[in-house]
């Protein structure tokens, strides 16, 4: 997988490691855990910019918004870039959540990125098939991509991308 390959061909690609449901259901809750974990570990430092607070957090969103805007699928794009920022948007809400539960914002994003992992894996077991990102890191960035995708082709959108994912890895089992 190359980094800037079009949104079908990294989707395809993807989806060669996750055709079983129990395991996109699992990436469905896992990956935007991880996602969010990265928000919370990335919150400091903090700069004010034109009166408004910049964040690690924002500036990676920002970068893989790009990214996926970048791949040729716009719908695709534009919902993966603001269910992220919406995932972005609770990172910033955390550090009063973990202070009112005796944890420092670190540990808050670590106890996230951890379970969001673990859930990750469980749903590997079911699949019989390691990671994707095992064999090409872009997976890393393909895999929020590839839990938006699901949701829209279940709501029935993305139909031409949902047939070439299924013509070339397989339907989910």
């Amino acid at each position: 997988m190359t980094l800037f390959r079009p949104a079908t061909a990294l989707m395809v690609q993807y989806a060669h490691y996750h055709r079983d449901r129990r395991n996109i259901a699992t990436h469905l809750v896992g990956i935007p855990l991880i996602f969010l974990s990265i928000g919370v570990l990335l919150l400091g430092p903090a700069w004010v910019v034109a009166g408004q607070t910049l964040t690690l957090a924002w500036a990676m969103w920002a970068l893989t918004s790009l990214w996926y805007l970048s791949r040729g699928d716009l719908l695709l794009g534009v919902a993966t870039s603001v269910v992220n920022g919406v995932l972005i948007a609770v990172a910033h809400e955390v550090p009063p959540l973990a202070q009112a539960l005796g944890l420092a914002v670190w540990q808050a994003g670590l106890g996230l990125f951890f379970v969001g992992w673990l859930i990750q894996f469980i749903g590997h077991y079911f699949e019989g098939r390691k990671p994707a990102f095992v064999d090409d890191l872009v997976g890393l960035l393909v895999g929020p991509m590839f839990v938006v995708g699901e949701v829209l082709m279940w709501a029935g959108l993305l139909q031409r991308m949902h047939m070439d994912i299924e013509r070339q890895a397989g339907a989910t089992r």
